[in-house]
């Protein structure tokens, strides 16, 4: 048929066939990666968990020690500024930063769409629109341990977890759901944040929650707000800007998002969303608050003449009006406690900012105050050397400011230091072990309050410093038989 077909007509199918040729081995190809690629970054953790948890131990995305980074504050409350900037030099060899950042990001564009749209990508099992119902009640006391997406997406590192809390008085952990890197931890369904690539697969979100409901863990989810990398460089049109052109940036070269800026609200919000369908337990925000550190007189915001503090709170409310039945909690420095008002200049008012959520979580690392900050009429030459005296005047003073307040919701969940301030200069600090951890621990107690946080960005907890459940349920048998006897 082919050779009784005239020449020039003969010509022109060879010529379209080759064409066709052209144009569908490229693209077979690169369908072809393209999808190995994809599959590749799905089964990462599990096909390689050798190298993420080597990954880990060197502490990849493994938090930021210094969320409370003193920056240019030291005048103001002074919090430490004689150190020098953690955020430049965080312990472990974080820098404060992760290393896995929003590098690749760096086009300022207005692409992607903060709207909320529909959240199609639901938990396993679960079908659209339905309520997840934990099957973990709130511990009478939460005594938990941070860790990043990265630790839960290892297998023999979630175990462990698994094991130190099935052992010990640890009930709870806090896990990343955004982090200050800006991507959501695991597949999100969110179309916003899939316009932006704003997601990695630290770890699988579905296989996590259940393995720590099924052990009566109680999860909390840690969401980054406003320290934004990915969203304030996709959409340049929420982010801090600077007086002098573009986006302003802190010390760590990252972009901000602009808190007075409520288009950017419902992203964060969706995400919360998100997080409470998989099944975590309790929401906590953490960067609630406006930049600290950096060229601050180069900021702009779009203010219309409303107080930081003010914007911090109307986000806590909508936070609260968006997931009515879900228990938040908001991250705030230790040094609110102590200084009056808003003297950091960052948006967290002691007085204020827990009167539309359960819990406020105030980060009294002793390494994170100056030499010779006064804290509750104490002054302590050295904080870091002196963690429960540190912790427990933080607390006190604090519970005795909201203890004046009428009808102020919020509860006292402090974080405690878990992590060596090797930044400080010598002499300043100390290995932080079971003693230094016990404690802080011992001051909560102390002040009156009963529930705790250990943060240490490598995840690194010696288990030592935590008291045996055995001990623990003996310790309960004693008491009840006591007070049968009187």
């Amino acid at each position: 048929m082919y050779y009784g077909m005239g020449k020039n007509k003969r010509k022109k199918i060879l010529i379209v066939t080759f064409m066709i040729l052209i144009i569908a081995i490229p693209l077979a190809i690169y369908l072809y990666y393209n999808g190995r690629n994809q599959r590749d970054n799905r089964d990462n953790l599990e096909n390689n968990s050798d190298k993420i948890a080597l990954e880990d131990s060197n502490t990849k995305d493994s938090g930021d020690a210094n969320r409370e980074d003193p920056g240019n504050n030291a005048q103001n409350s002074g919090i430490n500024g004689d150190s020098g900037n953690p955020g430049n030099t965080g312990p472990a060899g974080s820098n404060g930063n992760r290393q896995d950042n929003s590098s690749g990001n760096t086009n300022a564009d207005n692409t992607g769409n903060t709207g909320t749209g529909n959240n199609e990508n639901n938990s396993a099992g679960q079908a659209p629109g339905t309520v997840y119902v934990s099957p973990v009640k709130k511990p009478d006391a939460v005594k938990a341990l941070y860790l990043t997406g990265w630790t839960a997406g290892t297998a023999s590192r979630l175990d462990f977890f698994v094991n130190l809390a099935n052992k010990t008085e640890i009930n709870s952990y806090v896990l990343d759901i955004k982090d200050d890197d800006g991507y959501v931890g695991y597949e999100s369904g969110i179309p916003a944040v899939r316009e932006i690539n704003a997601w990695k697969h630290k770890y699988n979100a579905d296989k996590v929650i259940k393995t720590l409901h099924d052990n009566n863990i109680y999860l909390i989810g840690r969401l980054v707000c406003f320290k934004d990398p990915v969203l304030s460089l996709k959409r340049a049109d929420l982010a801090v800007k600077n007086k002098n052109g573009g986006l302003w940036r802190d010390n760590n070269v990252m972009t901000w998002l602009d808190p007075y800026n409520r288009d950017s609200w419902p992203y964060i919000i969706e995400i919360a969303k998100e997080a409470v369908q998989k099944g975590f337990d309790e929401i906590q925000f953490d960067y609630i608050r406006f930049p600290n550190d950096g060229d601050k007189s180069a900021m702009i915001f779009n203010s219309g003449g409303e107080e930081k503090y003010e914007a911090i709170n109307e986000f806590l409310a909508y936070a609260r009006r968006e997931l009515p039945d879900v228990p938040i909690s908001a991250d705030v420095f230790g040094i609110i406690c102590e200084s009056p008002e808003d003297t950091e200049d960052i948006g967290q008012y002691l007085e204020l900012i827990g009167k539309d959520i359960e819990y406020i979580c105030p980060m009294v690392y002793p390494s994170h105050y100056a030499k010779g900050q006064v804290v509750n009429n104490v002054k302590f030459p050295k904080p870091d050397l002196e963690p429960y005296a540190v912790v427990y005047n933080s607390l006190v003073k604090a519970k005795n400011r909201l203890t004046q307040l009428e009808n102020y919701k919020a509860g006292i969940r402090p974080y405690l230091q878990g992590f060596t301030a090797t930044w400080l200069k010598q002499g300043n600090y100390q290995a932080y072990g079971p003693k230094q951890i016990r404690e802080q621990i011992q001051a909560v107690y102390d002040a009156g309050l009963t529930e705790w946080i250990i943060w240490d960005p490598s995840c690194k907890y010696p288990e030592e410093a935590f008291e045996l459940e055995e001990v623990l349920e003996a310790e309960e048998s004693l008491e009840v038989e006591e007070g049968s006897i009187l």
